[in-house]
């Protein structure tokens, strides 16, 4: 099954994804959204269970989940929907596995298409089986699961979420490997502090993707501030905003030529949405990405301009100097060698773990 055919719909599918969390306790539930759909989503039953190897599960662990009761549910167009907590003893970052059943034709997949994450497809229902075997075909997406929510019965407001792009998303690390950097930050953090991982490839802070869905500065309060528990976002986002204005790509449009004071005035908007809400915003430099497709001499001017007023403007309540934790020692404009993924975009696995390490745990 590829992305493609993903995107027009699943029919008689069973969808089976891995996710792994980052802090334990002993309830879950899952968050779907059918945010970019015109037409209603049926779901024909849901399990979520600990993950063992590929798309197989713990054979004592499989819960159905439900929705106020039963174990079905429609979505409205454009909806969200959180199930009912279930009792499953969850360790810090543990792999669970959440699939889903669709019945009918679900019309357009609100998802991830870059998850760089294996997803397992079956035809029929599978919801429930602890064997691989039905699952005989992969994707590197995520669909409609929005989140797994761990429930620790004693509520603190200590939750962190990566807010930002492609390489928040992951792009550059190892399929399956969990080597992204909020997974690293998470890993740093030894389950203590949860880490929720809200980057969506493709995404800038001033203008929508008809490719990469909405602008920071409209997703921020339901991806950011709409996670429960939410005491710090770590923001990084911005590189697509100056890239995109240099390109013809029709994933891109509108794509108009961007200042830094255009980036900046983005960030101020989303600086004040966070603070109404009492949150704290950690804002991350920009990182290198010359020798990358979209990659010109006044973009870098850009994000230069940018960098700088991140760091001495004193508006975030702290800064991640994710450019100076990656950056060539021999080129300020490219990313070293041994972090770059081979698009001079993209950090590899070893990158990943540089940026998570330049996030100063106590400005958390």
């Amino acid at each position: 099954m590829s992305p493609v055919l993903a995107v027009e719909g699943f029919d008689n599918d069973t969808v089976r994804q891995v996710v792994r969390v980052s802090a334990g306790g002993p309830a879950v539930r899952v968050r779907l959204s059918n945010a970019h759909s015109g037409t209603a989503l049926k779901v024909g039953g849901a399990t979520v269970a600990v993950a063992a190897e590929g798309a197989a599960l713990r054979r004592d662990t499989v819960r159905h989940l439900t929705f106020g009761g039963k174990r079905t549910v429609v979505v409205p167009a454009g909806g969200e929907i959180v199930t009912d907590l279930v009792l499953l003893p969850v360790a810090p970052l543990q792999r669970l596995s959440v699939t889903l059943y669709f019945p009918t034709k679900t019309g357009k997949v609100t998802g991830h298409t870059f998850a760089d994450a294996t997803s397992y497809h079956a035809v029929g229902d599978h919801r429930a089986d602890v064997a691989a075997g039905a699952f005989g075909e992969t994707t590197q997406s995520f669909y409609y699961v929005s989140g797994v929510e761990v429930v620790d019965l004693s509520p603190r407001r200590n939750v962190v979420v990566a807010f930002g792009d492609s390489i928040t998303e992951g792009a550059g690390s190892t399929p399956d490997a969990d080597n992204r950097y909020p997974d690293e930050l998470a890993e740093r953090l030894r389950g203590r502090v949860p880490v929720v991982n809200a980057g969506i490839g493709g995404n800038r802070v001033l203008n929508d993707s008809p490719c990469f869905g909405d602008r920071a500065v409209d997703r921020f309060a339901r991806d950011a501030l709409g996670q429960p528990d939410v005491r710090t976002v770590i923001l990084l986002e911005g590189i697509n905003d100056i890239g995109f204005s240099e390109i013809d790509f029709e994933c891109a449009v509108p794509n108009p030529r961007v200042t830094a004071a255009d980036v900046i005035a983005g960030y101020r908007q989303l600086i004040r949405q966070a603070h109404a809400k009492g949150v704290r915003v950690v804002g991350g430099t920009l990182m290198p990405y010359k020798g990358s497709d979209y990659y010109r001499p006044q973009g870098e001017s850009v994000r230069d301009e940018v960098n700088a007023w991140i760091r001495t403007s004193g508006e975030f309540d702290g800064v991640a100097d994710f450019d100076r934790a990656v950056v060539s020692p021999t080129d300020p404009d490219a990313l070293d060698p041994a972090y770059d993924s081979g698009d001079h975009l993209h950090p590899n696995d070893a990158g990943h773990r540089a940026m998570a390490n330049a996030v100063d745990l106590a400005s958390l």
